[in-house]
Formats: structure tokens, C-alpha cells, sequence
């Protein structure tokens, strides 16, 4: 048990430092079109350490255990890694068209291979994938649905944002797009 617990803790900092450098690096430029709305990624920067925060807390004042087998926290904490390392593979498959806020860049296209084929907003999905560990590894199901609900939620109103931008610059090449791919999760949501 003391491995996987040295293997959730390298992975939360894991987690926590990307994030932070994502949100510090990944900014749009002065020459972009940026989206006038600022409050999503406060929204974001709000929700998911409270989802965090709130998941821990939780875990050590209920015990409302998901199983009492080891697999869980195995589980929870191979869902932290793939999730990090895949919204990795999706924000550098993006390239300079990745920010963090809500932008328009110059020469933008709508990427639709990979991940995009499927789901419009993968980046969401694997952050989600992490928050899901999160819940698992905690082995809680209050906990788990503090660490997906508020994240849910926050990244559920970035996507009205970032879709109606989209479609305001797109068009009916956006709306099509939409009509053949999910949100989150592929054929399903």
C-alpha cells in the first residue's frame, strides 16, 4: 500500500503542476481574438480545487466505501495517469491553437482527427478522467461525486462559452461538426 500511495501523491503533483503551468504558459496573445467572457477559467480555477479539496475532506470525515477490494485505488490512480498524460497528448496535438481562455487565433481551423473525431472537447474529458480517479482512488462515493460534479458542471458552462465563440467564427462548418461528434464522451454524451 505505501507504493500506491507514493504513486497517487507523484501523481496529484503531477497533476497540480501541469495544471498550473498550463494555466501560466498557455495564455492567448495580445494579436488574438479573445472571447470577452474572463469567468470561465475563474470558474474552472474555483471548481476544481474545490472539487478537490471537498473530495479529500470527505473521504476522511464519511465512510461510504466503493469496494473493499485493492483494484479501486489501483484503478483511481491509473485514471489520474491516463488522464494526464492524455489531455498532455491532446493540448500539444492542438498546438498554438490550445489556450486557456476562450480564443480566436489567427488562421484558426476546427480540428476534427484524432480524439476531435469522436468528442469536441477532449482536453475536458481526460481532465475529467483524472477527477474520476481522483473519486476512485479516495474509494468513496461521496468523494467521487464531489470530484466530478463541480468539475462536470464548470467545464459544462466553459463549453457553451467556447462552442458559441466557435460558432460565431465558423459557422455552419462548426454546426456540422457538432452534429457528428459528442461533447465528452464518444457515441454517448
Amino acid at each position: 500500500m505505501k507504493i500506491l500511495q507514493i504513486l497517487f501523491t507523484i501523481s496529484m503533483f503531477a497533476w497540480f503542476l501541469t495544471e498550473f503551468l498550463y494555466k501560466n504558459i498557455l495564455k492567448s496573445g495580445e494579436n488574438d481574438r479573445k472571447n470577452t467572457d474572463k469567468s470561465t477559467l475563474n470558474i474552472l480555477w474555483i471548481a476544481i480545487p474545490f472539487s478537490i479539496i471537498t473530495a479529500v475532506t470527505a473521504s476522511y470525515v464519511t465512510r461510504f466505501p466503493i469496494s473493499d477490494e485493492l483494484w479501486i485505488y489501483y484503478t483511481g490512480v491509473l485514471c489520474v495517469w491516463i488522464g494526464i498524460i492524455l489531455r498532455y497528448i491532446i493540448i500539444r496535438s492542438l498546438g498554438k491553437y490550445f489556450t486557456v481562455d476562450v480564443t480566436i487565433r489567427e488562421d484558426h481551423k476546427i480540428k476534427k482527427e484524432g480524439f476531435y473525431r469522436y468528442i469536441r472537447h477532449p482536453s475536458y474529458t481526460f481532465s475529467l478522467l483524472t477527477s474520476l480517479g481522483l473519486g476512485l482512488y479516495l474509494n468513496n462515493w461521496f468523494s467521487l461525486v464531489l470530484a466530478l460534479v463541480p468539475t462536470f458542471l464548470a467545464f459544462s458552462y466553459r463549453i457553451k462559452v467556447e462552442e458559441k465563440a466557435l460558432i460565431e467564427e465558423f459557422g455552419e462548418e462548426y454546426q456540422e461538426y457538432r452534429r457528428k461528434t459528442k461533447k465528452f464522451i464518444p457515441f454517448i454524451y
